[in-house]
């Protein structure tokens, strides 16, 4: 019942914000054709980093032992000179195994999947860049994500995981699948410096939270094998149950045996680097410009 009443929150929450950004989205859109007030003030951005995620085949936080590549392309809506609003699309994909990222090596899971994240949020610089040339700043944002998990089973084959429902999902105690499209909520923190008075370097790191707990398709407990090979099929019972391809003596556990850890959601993250240029108006750059001296041509 709390959990119900947190995601209700979350949920009312993300879309209150949501509509509040969103109506800065149609400003920028709106206002399109008057390359004055729009090029001033809109940035285009380009994005590569790690991803990596935390559940429960990674019990390590924050490591990059698995991190996989990730890009994306955005743009930034400076609605002052220390607040903007962002909207970035980013690629990657995570992955992660119980013989590598756990203590449970025995249990034998692993997955991966690809992700390909939309988010719309606000940013604020702690100082002003345009006096000071490097700034600390936060990022809020709210989103949505696609995933599709899966693993290679014991004749190397890959296997999608989440139409198997390999923990009763589709037939047990009112649990159902899972979509592969889940709200994120992405916030986080970095240093943003200016290279000219036009484009801007930013170090960021951000952290995902997801209202799912199956990113890497493990969350609850086992289920009873007959009812799951009579709803699900055979090979739904394969790869909810790995102990036997390493322990040829393992037996499946019985109903209600824990299989994942329910109580805390899984999530992504992100560290990475990105490059940001200010758009030029139809009779040339932004008035703004750098107190300091960055050392770069001023029109870059």
């Amino acid at each position: 019942m709390k959990s119900e009443i947190k995601v209700s929150i979350i949920c009312i929450f993300a879309a209150f914000t949501l509509k509040i950004m969103w109506k800065y989205l149609l400003l920028l859109f709106f206002v399109g054709n008057s390359q004055l007030v729009v090029s001033q003030k809109l940035q285009v951005t380009a994005i590569a980093g790690l991803m990596n995620y935390q559940g429960d085949l990674q019990e390590k936080k924050f490591t990059l032992e698995q991190g996989k590549a990730a890009f994306g392309i955005g743009a930034y809506y400076e609605i002052s000179d220390r607040f903007m609003v962002r909207a970035n699309i980013i690629s990657g994909s995570v992955s992660a195994a119980d013989n590598f990222g756990t203590n449970n090596k025995s249990r034998n899971l692993s997955f991966s999947s690809p992700i390909t994240e939309f988010h719309l949020g606000i940013e604020y610089d702690l100082l002003n860049i345009y006096e000071n040339m490097v700034t600390p700043y936060a990022f809020f944002s709210v989103g949505f994500f696609q995933f599709k998990p899966s693993a290679i089973n014991a004749a190397g084959n890959k296997v999608f995981l989440q139409p198997l429902g390999t923990e009763g999902q589709g037939f047990y105690q009112g649990r159902k699948k899972y979509g592969l499209t889940q709200i994120a909520i992405p916030f986080g923190a970095g240093i943003k410096m200016a290279m000219s008075d036009n484009a801007y370097l930013r170090l960021e790191a951000g952290l995902r939270y997801l209202l799912t707990d199956y990113l890497d398709d493990v969350s609850t407990t086992f289920v009873d094998k007959a009812a799951l090979l009579a709803n699900n099929g055979q090979l739904a019972v394969d790869m909810a149950f790995r102990s036997a391809e390493i322990k040829p003596a393992a037996v499946y556990p019985g109903q209600g045996a824990i299989r994942g850890n329910p109580k805390v959601k899984d999530m992504y993250y992100i560290i990475g680097i990105s490059v940001s240029y200010r758009l030029p108006t139809a009779s040339g750059y932004s008035s703004k410009k750098l107190k300091g001296n960055v050392g770069c041509p001023v029109n870059f």
